[in-house]
């Protein structure tokens, strides 16, 4: 499991089950394995094993919570979380759980009361900061947006499953220094952020919108256009629901994108 190996590891935890199907730190790791593999119902149906053998686990618990809220049952995963809160309340990773469920119902404040407990808890905890990050964004706080990012670790390293950090992308924390840096009108420091942001993450269309507006505002509109290209070819559903206007992206970016997605523009990216 440590070296990557999936398919070994959920031969050796089936072995493991052949033995002893009470024991659940077999019903853990072969639920990691199909987890991995992206066969999300078995490895729930295992790590719902291991809860039940363990006893009520709370690490267990707020696994397969984590795991339900990724499957989209959000109710599942706040039962979880609750009952393992009851027991351990002194474990950052049930705090961040317990906050990721409240952000998917948009409930900002109850989030942040959960990640600041879990922040109190785990100083470093590069999922959560972003989290944080994510809801100053909503509110347009973009000093404490700023002030919570600059606490991040230089590197993220990526977790051992369960662990930390395996949802963060990695050129989001650039993106929403580049964003607020834009909110507070230093333009040259948010467009080295947006580049840095595609440099990690050339999928993400949304720095390279944001520089596209940027240029707009500069009047290089070739540069804005290669931009606007450049998001197209990469991902066009992505510039077209831009248009929308979502969180973090200010008019100037929405029109960015609508002029992305004209009938000329999209038969010439064709």
């Amino acid at each position: 499991m440590r070296q990557g190996d999936w398919t070994m590891a959920e031969t050796l935890f089936a072995d493991a089950l052949e033995v002893s199907d009470e024991n659940d730190a077999a019903h853990r790791g072969l639920a990691e394995a199909y987890w991995q593999k992206g066969e999300s119902s078995r490895a729930i149906e295992h790590l719902e094993k291991a809860v039940q053998r363990s006893a009520g686990d709370p690490k267990q618990m707020q696994r397969l919570g984590e795991m339900y809220l990724e499957t989209g049952r959000l109710d599942d995963a706040k039962r979880q979380c609750e009952i393992a809160l009851r027991t351990e309340r002194d474990y950052a990773p049930l705090w961040a759980l317990w906050g990721d469920c409240h952000f998917e119902q948009r409930r900002n404040e109850r989030a942040l009361e959960a990640y600041h407990r879990a922040l109190a808890l785990q100083p470093q905890y590069p999922h959560v900061q972003l989290q944080v990050a994510e809801i100053y964004l909503q509110q347009n706080r973009h000093d404490r947006l700023l002030a919570t990012l600059d606490r991040l670790p230089e590197a993220m390293e990526p977790r051992m499953p369960g662990q930390a950090n395996d949802r963060i992308r990695p050129g989001r924390a650039d993106c929403l220094r580049g964003i607020a840096m834009r909110v507070l009108d230093r333009p040259d420091e948010a467009a080295r952020f947006f580049e840095r942001a595609i440099q990690k993450e050339p999928g993400d269309v949304t720095p390279r919108l944001h520089l596209a507006s940027l240029a707009l505002q500069r009047g290089q509109a070739q540069k804005a256009n290669e931009l606007l290209a450049s998001a197209m070819a990469i991902d066009p559903d992505g510039v077209r629901a831009q248009r929308g206007y979502p969180t973090g992206l200010d008019a100037d970016a929405a029109t960015a994108a609508s002029l992305a997605v004209r009938p000329d523009t999209e038969d010439k990216n064709r």
